[in-house]
């Protein structure tokens, strides 16, 4: 990530995000409005409308809570948003989140991030490698000295575009034209013949793609990532990426499966927030899930995780003891 960016995108963030008010931290009900702040990502991916599903859900259901879904620069930004105090709630990717844990990659100058708790395993995001289909480009390794955009900074995607192109022999900070731009932006920018290639890790279908797909004359393709997950597996570890297919299908002019490398969002919750805050969270986001699935498709993914070993951070205390009434042993 270039560090005066994500610097300046997260001082923007948090000044954006405290006019929205710093959570109580206890449970409703007690006449006092529990403000809570969900920490999202760019408009046009998954997280800004399942986040403001969340919200609405959460507003509804729990009295004296009123809940807000924040646009902000996604995972590495989300995660230092908490640990400012600045946000309740965030989305993240699993292999972000254990940077934080380590206090490693762009948590180096923020030290471990130990006040992180997991609420819900959400759903798979899928490495999008997005070129046009007349480019010629058929694989990672040709993106070598393309003008490639990495995400926004302070994003998941960065993150894993940085160890993506690293995997293909790529050096994503000399080997490219590097830019940083969000979906909407790259998408915009592969229309306008100002890009050979973008990445974005996100849900199936993201609608900055969707709309990119079906611009006429612009033909998009997918770059495979096979190749390259056992390099990942090796230098990261093998819990934290496997191999998905994106579906032929699910974007207009892409009829066979992609196979691309695959990670898991969480929501995660600072270890402020009440025991009995948290639990009722997770209860909603279960009981209520039908209408998260209306606001977006990846939402039929939520489900009660295998087990404590489904996230880098602990589950928090509330998730628990969800989680053990429908069957945690």
């Amino acid at each position: 990530m270039r560090a005066g960016a994500g610097v300046r995108g997260l001082a923007a963030a948090a000044a954006a995000i405290a006019l929205a008010g710093l959570a109580a931290c206890g449970g409703g009900g007690g006449g006092t409005t529990t403000f809570l702040s969900i920490a999202t990502g760019g408009t046009g991916g998954v997280y800004y409308p399942y986040g403001g599903a969340i919200a609405r859900l959460l507003t509804q259901s729990l009295p004296d809570v009123q809940a807000t879904a924040e646009v902000t620069g996604a995972s590495v930004d989300n995660l230092k948003l908490i640990q400012l105090g600045k946000v309740d709630l965030a989305f993240t990717l699993a292999d972000t989140l254990a940077e934080a844990q380590a206090g490693t990659g762009p948590f180096q100058d923020t030290g471990a991030i130990g006040s992180i708790r997991t609420l819900a395993v959400l759903y798979t995001n899928y490495t999008h490698i997005v070129v046009r289909a007349d480019s010629g480009i058929r694989q990672v390794s040709d993106l070598a000295g393309k003008i490639v955009s990495v995400g926004s900074p302070g994003s998941g995607t960065e993150l894993i575009a940085d160890r993506v192109l690293a995997a293909a022999g790529v050096d994503p900070h000399t080997g490219i034209t590097r830019h940083s731009l969000g979906v909407s932006e790259s998408a915009g920018a592969i229309k306008d013949g100002k890009l050979d290639a973008f990445v974005w890790s996100g849900g199936l279908p993201t609608p900055a793609l969707q709309d990119l797909a079906a611009t006429p004359g612009v033909p998009i393709a997918l770059l495979p990532q096979i190749d390259l997950l056992p390099l990942l597996q090796r230098d990261y570890g093998r819990d934290l990426y496997r191999l998905v297919p994106i579906p032929g299908g699910v974007y207009r002019g892409i009829d066979t499966d992609v196979p691309v490398i695959g990670a898991t969002n969480l929501l995660v919750a600072s270890s402020q927030v009440d025991e009995a805050l948290a639990y009722d969270i997770v209860r909603v986001m279960f009981e209520r899930k039908a209408e998260l699935v209306a606001a977006h498709p990846e939402a039929e993914d939520l489900a009660v995780p295998a087990g404590p070993e489904a996230s880098p951070a602990p589950f928090h205390p509330g998730a628990v003891r969800y989680y053990r009434e429908h069957g945690w042993q």
